[in-house]
């Protein structure tokens, strides 16, 4: 079965579409990319956990260029849910956070709106909803001035 998910995230996923990464910890985060710029840890101080993912520089020999999207940068995030915090806790490493749908497709905020195709080629769906029911908001700060990518769920950047 993840063979069948391998090749369906190659199909509905661009390889050139960096996939975010979720942490625990500012200082987990600080091993995966080059610096934090101080505006950018300021931000992160006051949104997370939550929902605002921060584009950086990656330490590229650390994130897999499939993460990367053949790029440079890493979205990295701390999301705001207790059960996600301490998978990655017990794991001991950053997770890939997708929205779970298929390229191009709405995200979904409630289990009822995943895609049964979707669903039939994993091999586990946790159930629950976002808080939100928005996307993250995504912040370049691999440029100055720092560049709002996406508004969601902070907007008072």
């Amino acid at each position: 079965m993840k063979n069948d998910l391998k090749q369906a995230v190659r199909i509905k996923r661009p390889e050139s579409q960096a996939t975010p990464v979720l942490f625990e910890s500012i200082g987990e985060v600080s091993e995966y990319v080059s610096q934090i710029p101080p505006k950018a840890l300021s931000l992160m101080e006051k949104y997370w956990p939550g929902a605002l993912t921060i584009i950086l520089s990656a330490k590229t020999r650390k994130i897999p260029r499939l993460v990367r999207g053949g790029g440079q940068t890493i979205g990295v995030r701390i999301p705001n849910h207790s059960i996600t915090l301490e998978m990655i806790r017990r794991v001991g490493v950053p997770i890939l956070g997708p929205s779970a749908n298929f390229h191009g497709e709405p995200a979904p905020f409630r289990l009822e709106d995943l895609d049964k195709n979707l669903i039939s080629k994993v091999d586990y769906i946790l159930a629950g909803e976002t808080k939100l029911r928005k996307p993250s908001t995504v912040i370049d700060c691999t440029v100055f001035p720092f560049r709002v990518l996406r508004l969601g769920g902070v907007v008072d950047i």
